[in-house]
C-alpha cells in the first residue's frame, strides 16, 4: 500500500477507497510555501498511481483554507534569479513557473475525482487550486480572490486559464481577476465556482465526504474515464471529443465492470468492483 508522508500536508485513508489531503499550515494560514508546491505534485502522482484511492477530498486546517503564495518563504517568481543575462533571467523564470504550474496540474491530471473544500478565505494561488479539482463545495463564511494584480503581476499558474472554463462568465471573471477584491459564497455559488455552500466548514467537509463515497462506489473504469474524456473534450470540439471518446471507449468497453454493474441494477445490490 502506498505510504503518503509529508510535512505540509495532512494525508488520511478514510473508508471505502477515499483519501483526505489537508493542507496542514494552519499557523501559516496554509500559505503555499516552496515545500507546498512540491508535495503537491508528490501527493498527487502518487494518488494517480494508487488502486486504493477511488476518490479524493482536500481541504485546509485551522482558521482558512489557504492565504495563496507565501510571500515570506517563496520569492516573487522572476524576481528571485541572480543571472543578469536577461535571456537566461527569463529562461530561468519560465521552467520555475512552468513547475508551479505542475503541482496544480498534477491534480487535475489525477486519474481520481478531487472534491475541494473551502472555508473562510481562499486568496490568490488557492483558487488557482481548486479550479483544477473537479468538484468545490464551501462553507457560508468563505469567500474567495484572485489575487495577483495587487501583487503587481497576472496569476500564473491557472485560474486565467481555468477560471473562465469554470465559471462561463466573461465580465465576472474579469472583473474579480483585474480588480482582486473578495467574493463571497453567495457569489462563487451564482457564478459557479461551487457547487453548494453549507453552514460550516465541518458541513461542507462531511457534504464531500458524501459526494466522494459515491464516486468512490461506482466502477473505477468508469470513473477514470468520465473525468478523461471530461477533461479532453473541455479543451477540443464537440466533434473532436467524440471521435476520441469513440476511441477511448473501444479499449476501455472490454471490462467485466459492465456486467457487475448490470448484475447490480437487476438484483438491486451494491456491485462490488475491483481495483484498477
Amino acid at each position: 500500500m502506498v505510504e503518503y508522508t509529508f510535512e505540509t500536508l495532512n494525508v488520511t485513508r478514510l473508508d471505502d477507497y477515499l483519501l483526505h489531503v489537508e493542507l496542514n499550515r494552519p499557523k501559516k494560514l496554509n500559505a503555499l510555501n516552496e515545500t507546498v508546491w512540491q508535495e503537491l505534485k508528490a501527493c498527487f502522482t502518487q494518488v494517480k498511481h494508487d488502486s486504493e484511492v477511488r476518490a479524493v477530498v482536500i481541504s485546509g486546517a485551522g482558521k482558512i483554507f489557504t492565504a495563496g503564495i507565501d510571500l515570506f518563504e517563496i520569492p516573487l517568481v522572476g524576481l528571485n534569479t541572480s543571472e543578469t543575462d536577461p535571456a537566461r533571467s527569463s529562461h530561468m523564470t519560465r521552467l520555475n513557473i512552468l513547475r508551479l504550474q505542475d503541482s496544480f496540474n498534477s491534480i487535475e491530471q489525477c486519474d481520481k475525482p478531487v472534491i475541494a473544500i473551502v472555508h473562510s478565505h481562499c486568496v490568490g494561488g488557492g483558487v488557482d487550486m481548486i479550479t483544477a479539482c473537479d468538484i468545490r463545495y464551501c462553507s457560508k463564511d468563505a469567500t474567495f480572490s484572485v489575487k495577483e494584480v495587487d501583487l503587481g503581476l497576472a496569476a500564473d499558474v491557472g485560474t486565467l486559464q481555468r477560471l473562465p472554463k469554470v465559471i462561463g462568465n466573461d465580465s465576472f471573471v474579469r472583473e474579480v481577476c483585474l480588480t482582486g477584491r473578495n467574493f463571497s459564497s453567495e457569489e462563487a455559488l451564482t457564478f459557479g465556482l461551487v457547487n453548494k455552500i453549507l453552514p460550516t466548514k465541518e458541513d461542507a467537509f462531511a457534504e464531500g465526504l458524501k459526494t466522494a463515497k459515491i464516486i468512490a462506489s461506482k466502477s473505477p473504469v468508469a470513473v477514470l474515464g468520465t473525468k478523461h474524456l471530461l477533461n479532453y473534450s473541455r479543451e477540443h470540439s464537440t466533434s473532436e471529443g467524440l471521435n476520441y471518446t469513440a476511441v477511448w471507449n473501444s479499449a476501455m468497453l472490454n471490462t467485466k465492470d459492465i456486467g457487475e454493474a448490470t448484475k447490480g441494477f437487476f438484483e438491486k445490490k451494491q456491485p462490488k468492483f475491483s481495483k484498477l
